[in-house]
C-alpha cells in the first residue's frame, strides 16, 4: 500500500472536494469527461446491485458509505433494498435530498443498527483512519452480512502506463493507494473474511482518458481507449484491473 506523504492535515480536506470538478458530488453533464462517467455509472449501478443479490438473495438492510449524490442507493431501493447512506459534503447531500433520498454526514445515527450489506464504492483510499473506518464496519455489519471494498489499483497496467500522471492517483484527496495485497494485511485480525473479487473494467477506459488530458493537457480519446482496452486484456493473466471491487464475508 502506498501512502499519499505529505498527509494533508485532516481539518484541510473537505476543501479539497470543493470544486465542480469533482464529478462524484456533482450530476454534471456539461463536458464530455462528465457525460461518459454519467453513462459509466448509469451501467455500473446495474452491475453492482446484481453482484449484491447474488450473494445476498433476500433483500435486507443495505448502507452505503461515500453515497455521492445518492443514485446507487435509488436505484437499490427500486430493487426493494431497505437502504441508507453516509455522505460527509452537504452538496452532494443536498442533491441526494432533491431525488428524495436523505443521506447522513457520518454513521452516528446508525449506531444501534445492523446491516446485511455494506458498500464503499471508491471511498476508502478517502479515509483517514483505516483501522477505525475497519472498526465500524464490524460494529454496523451483521454475522454472516456482506461487504464490499471498491478501490483503484496502482498495480494495474494504465497506473503504470501513466505514472505520475495516473488521474487514480487523485492527491491529496486520496490518501492511501491500494495492491491487491494491501487487503489481505488491512483486514488481518479482523472480524472479516475475503470471499471474492470483481472488476470495474470500465474504470480503465475513464481513468485513462483523465490520466492522458493530465499528460498532454490535451483531450485524446483515441490513446486513452487503447490503454484502456490493453489494461483489460492484460489484466486478464494478472488480475491488475484498474479498479477492484473486494468481498467480504463477517465471520465473527
Amino acid at each position: 500500500m502506498l501512502v499519499t506523504f505529505p498527509t494533508p492535515d485532516i481539518g484541510d480536506l473537505p476543501s479539497y472536494y470543493k470544486s465542480e470538478k469533482y464529478i462524484s458530488h456533482t450530476d454534471s453533464q456539461k463536458s464530455f469527461f462528465d457525460k461518459v462517467y454519467q453513462l459509466v455509472k448509469s451501467n455500473m449501478l446495474q452491475r453492482k446491485l446484481k453482484w449484491i443479490e447474488k450473494k445476498v438473495p433476500a433483500k435486507g438492510r443495505l448502507l452505503d458509505i461515500g453515497a455521492g449524490t445518492g443514485d446507487f442507493l435509488l436505484e437499490a431501493k427500486k430493487r426493494g433494498w431497505k437502504v441508507k447512506g453516509v455522505e460527509p459534503n452537504e452538496s452532494a447531500r443536498n442533491l441526494a435530498q432533491e431525488k428524495g433520498l436523505n443521506l447522513y454526514p457520518n454513521s452516528e445515527n446508525f449506531r444501534s443498527n445492523k446491516f446485511d450489506v455494506i458498500t464503499l464504492w471508491h471511498v476508502l483510499e478517502h479515509v483517514p483512519d483505516l483501522k477505525a473506518q475497519i472498526i465500524e464496519l464490524e460494529h454496523l455489519l451483521k454475522k454472516g452480512g456482506l461487504l464490499i471494498i471498491a478501490v483503484p489499483n496502482y498495480k494495474s497496467y494504465d497506473a503504470q502506463y501513466y505514472k505520475e500522471f495516473w488521474a487514480a492517483y487523485d492527491v491529496p484527496r486520496h490518501l492511501w493507494h491500494f495492491s491487491r495485497n494491501s487487503f489481505k494485511h488491512l483486514i488481518s485480525g479482523t472480524g472479516f473474511k475475503q470471499t471474492d473479487s470483481k472488476p470495474l473494467i470500465f474504470d480503465s477506459f475513464y481513468v485513462s482518458l483523465l490520466s492522458e488530458k493530465y499528460k498532454s493537457g490535451k483531450s485524446n480519446f483515441i490513446k486513452p481507449l487503447i490503454i484502456g482496452l490493453k489494461s483489460n486484456f492484460k489484466a486478464r493473466s494478472t488480475a491488475e484491473y484498474s479498479s477492484i471491487a473486494y468481498f467480504f464475508r463477517k465471520i465473527s
